[in-house]
């Protein structure tokens, strides 16, 4: 089992819950709207003249992606887009990268509604009826002791657990190869982790990269990917992630993604990291085509509903999933094969602390849904587990937030100084090494210093001066004093680092790749310092991505990919290559369980 897995105990009502669940809902909220003058938003619609109904709908439906009362809400109120055209807010929270969300996922007709974007952001938002948290799920999974006989039990050829990009990867090649699919996502959105990646992806020897004149090869990020991870990740898995990378942005562009601008990133030795034109940020662009990919096969797709257990049969066969809905409550899915798609465990800080004591206390720059779920479904599962200690920080979180700087603005130029305004790393080097430079510095803290031409050479850019983080200075020295390091050694540091871009040699750090100077008014500054970002560990999968018992065994129809899987990345993920894993691997899995079912 996960080690010191904390659990809580979780007793089961021993009845057939979900339409009784579903009239005490009703019952419940019909008492509510009888309170006018309440403190909660359907108070408010009451005060309006209006009844249940006009949310609710005439069957008063309850189910857990909310879908009737969105759909009142936009039917009165107008999309989102037409909402974020009438709001005045500095950050307008109807307008961003999460894409179209449904309305209840901040707004609550019978609960205090809480802004979803407050589980990353540190912003001072207005919401009505609401305070200024997020709701965020527990790190803790229950424990379940006895299920009823009588439980609802739905159908499927395949369960996928985790509604990220590996998971509508695996949803839409297995729907593909005729498979019946059903995608749990716990959050009230879908994309999770996916959809905040920035930097890119990375691929060798693609279409994209021919036709940009860039030299790579499948066997130098095999050789780059295996040093990155300090050689100790599965070889094996990685000549897959490499060899099947081009072919992975291939798909993505037929299903509508935008890759077709390159770059590069720390550990890489060609521009190998594909991102929408613009350098503009990966993750949002390529998980929203995804779900509408998904969408327009209607694959079933349910949020707010939380994998609590894997079921077996009394061979150890893998029989199907049981989910605690928000609404539905309890019941049973029965399916062939269950994929475990549900990412990593870098918002669980207890999880984190325990394998790396060191990190306790730090921030984290993931969505708040990655807790970890899968591993420990893996675990409990028999499932082996593999690099668990294997956690990487990343050393450009803006101080103060949850907000990662991508490691892309680096790519295209920016540099790193310290509180004596000098370089002190290679900003281009791996992610642990930079991390471990910053946390040596005074303050543990850095400044990401760039200029005008760095800022209009990535889009990505414009979106932290949207949400404050980058002081500007005129000058150098007028940059100096707002960030309080000594101006001349500022000056001195940019005037050594142009002069190394001119002579193409860095003598003092060995940076390879330096595309652009820092010379153009006005100038910029982020203070950075590392958070924990991704976990590397995870459950062993083979080739096919089947998990695999403690035995050497793979479990029968138990199937796993993404980051709540190990070996691929060892030690150490070189940036760019966590969504080139997701979508690899996602096709992968999604295959080998489609196969997996017919048999």
């Amino acid at each position: 089992m996960f080690p010191r897995y904390e659990e809580v105990s979780h007793e089961i009502r021993k009845m057939d819950g979900v339409n009784a669940l579903a009239v005490i809902a009703v019952f419940a909220s019909v008492l509510l709207w009888a309170s006018a003058n309440g403190p909660y938003l359907a108070d408010a619609h009451k005060d309006k003249g209006l009844n249940c109904t006009a949310c609710h709908g005439d069957t008063m439906e309850v189910d857990d992606n909310e879908t009737l009362v969105n759909s009142a809400c936009v039917k009165c109120h107008g999309s989102l887009a037409k909402v974020a055209e009438k709001s005045e807010e500095a950050v307008n929270a109807h307008k961003s990268h999460l894409g179209n969300m449904n309305c209840t996922v901040c707004h609550a007709g019978h609960a205090d509604s809480m802004s979803y974007c407050l589980g990353c952001h540190h912003f001072d938002m207005n919401i009505p009826f609401g305070k200024v948290a997020a709701r965020v799920p527990s790190t803790t999974l229950p424990v379940v002791k006895e299920i009823p006989a009588n439980l609802r039990t739905d159908k499927t050829d395949i369960v996928i657990i985790g509604a990220g990009a590996t998971g509508f990867a695996a949803a839409i090649t297995a729907h593909d190869r005729g498979a019946k699919v059903i995608l749990l996502e716990k959050m009230p959105i879908t994309g999770g982790n996916s959809q905040l990646a920035a930097g890119g992806m990375n691929a060798s020897e693609t279409r994209i990269q021919k036709e940009k004149g860039i030299k790579d090869s499948v066997d130098l990020m095999y050789e780059d990917t295996m040093k990155g991870g300090k050689n100790t990740s599965d070889p094996c898995l990685v000549k897959i992630l490499a060899k099947d990378s081009a072919a992975a942005v291939d798909w993505l562009t037929s299903l509508g993604a935008d890759l077709s601008d390159v770059g590069r990133l720390g550990g890489a030795s060609a521009a190998r990291a594909h991102r929408p034109s613009g350098g503009a940020a990966v993750g949002a662009n390529i998980t929203q085509a995804l779900k509408k990919n998904a969408e327009d096969r209607k694959i079933d797709i349910r949020v707010n509903s939380r994998a609590i257990k894997i079921l077996e049969d009394g061979k150890g066969r893998v029989t199907g999933v049981l989910v605690e809905g928000k609404h539905s409550k309890l019941y049973k899915i029965s399916a062939k094969a269950v994929i475990i798609a549900a990412g990593g465990f870098s918002a669980n800080p207890e999880r984190v602390a325990y394998y790396q004591p060191t990190f306790k206390g730090m921030t984290t720059s993931n969505q708040p849904g990655a807790t970890g779920d899968g591993i420990h479904l893996g675990d409990a599962a028999g499932g082996d587990l593999v690099d668990m200690k294997q956690i990487q920080i990343h050393p450009t979180v803006a101080a103060g937030s949850r907000i990662l700087i991508t490691e892309a603005v680096r790519g295209n130029g920016a540099i790193l100084v310290n509180r004596d305004g000098r370089r002190f790393v290679n900003e281009m080097t791996t992610r642990d090494a930079a991390s471990a430079a910053i946390l040596a510095q005074t303050g543990k803290s850095a400044f990401l210093v760039f200029d005008e031409g760095i800022r209009k050479s990535l889009r990505q850019i414009e979106g932290y001066f949207h949400l404050n983080l980058v002081t500007a200075g005129t000058t150098i020295a007028d940059l100096a004093a707002k960030i309080k390091v000594p101006a001349a050694e500022l000056e001195a540091t940019l005037s050594a680092y142009n002069k190394a871009v001119d002579e193409k040699s860095d003598a003092a750090f060995k940076r390879p790749d330096m595309p652009r100077s820092i010379k153009t008014p006005r100038f910029y500054a982020i203070e950075i310092m590392p958070g924990v970002h991704y976990t590397m560990g995870g459950l062993k999968v083979d080739a096919n991505a089947q998990v695999m018992a403690k035995d050497g065994k793979p479990i029968p129809g138990l199937f796993a990919a993404g980051e709540g899987t190990g070996g691929v990345h060892g030690a150490n993920r070189l940036g760019g290559n966590s969504i080139t894993q997701t979508i690899v691997f996602g096709r992968i899995v999604g295959e080998s369980a489609a196969k997996f079912a017919k048999q």
